[in-house]
Parts: structure tokens; sequence; C-alpha cells
């Protein structure tokens, strides 16, 4: 079962496969979640970054960069999964 949503899909770089996303809630490598509105699947938090740099948790106001599998669309919402 979803949580409440943990942050906010801002842009996405289908290229790259990245989507900026604004957090609402510590979010942290290794984190599962799913990602959905308009898109919607599940994976684990593999790879985010801040200004360029690799971090391993992020927190509430920061936006990051978060490796996605599947493309996603501005908008969409990230929720923290068991």
């Amino acid at each position: 079962m979803a949580e409440k949503p943990r942050g906010k899909v801002t842009h996405y770089y289908d290229k790259i496969g990245v989507a900026v996303v604004l957090v609402d809630k510590i979010m942290r490598k290794g984190d599962k979640v799913q990602i959905g509105k308009r898109s919607f699947f599940k994976q684990k938090i593999t790879s985010m970054q801040i200004n360029k740099e690799r971090v391993d948790i992020a927190r509430k106001g920061k936006e990051i960069g978060l490796k996605v599998k599947d493309r996603v669309r501005v908008g969409d919402r990230i929720f923290k999964i068991e």
C-alpha cells in the first residue's frame, strides 16, 4: 500500500531517463516507490542527484534528478511502497 506522496515530477528528460522531482518527504536510495497518476509503475530508487552530485538521501524542499525505468510526466506523484 502506498503512503503519502514523497515527491512530484516537475520535468522529465526522456533521452537520459531522468525525472526532476521536488521532494515533499524524505527519500532514500534503495526505497521502493510507485510513480503514478498519468504514468504508473514501481521501481527501486537506484540513483539520485542534487546539482549533479550523487546523494543517498534527499530531504523535503530539495529538487533532485531521479533515474527512472520508464517514462513519467510532469505532475506525476511518487509514493513510497512496502
